[in-house]
């Protein structure tokens, strides 16, 4: 994808930014640094967790850079550890981002709420 940001960058400038922010942010696991798929893990700090996934190309229309959609909302922590370790064997590539966060807003482009 032309004029696409690299992986390693876009994941950089998260956790910089999450972390002057105030939001303990780590990358928890590190892929590809050109084109890695990205997943963030949010620890709501409540006993809960989210995860947000690249969205379908379809689903993204004309936005340029990494649109997310939210997989699983404030879920059990087992259930966003099992996906990540499923995906991460089967794309060994794959980044993921884990951030303690109370709210909902990780100022990222995500699509109409997709959860179940």
């Amino acid at each position: 994808m032309a004029g696409a940001l690299r992986s390693d960058i876009w994941c950089m400038a998260f956790v910089r930014r999450h972390n002057d922010l105030g939001n303990m942010c780590v990358v928890a696991k590190r892929g590809d640094p050109i084109a890695g798929q990205v997943f963030i893990e949010v620890d709501h700090l409540d006993g809960t967790r989210s995860l947000y996934t690249p969205a379908p190309v379809v689903s993204r229309g004309n936005t340029a850079g990494l649109v997310f959609q939210r997989r699983f909302s404030r879920v059990e922590p087992d259930a966003v550890r099992q996906r990540i370790a499923r995906e991460s064997d089967f794309d060994p590539d794959l980044w993921v981002l884990s951030v303690d966060l109370r709210g909902d807003d990780l100022g990222i482009d995500v699509i109409k709420d997709q959860t179940p």
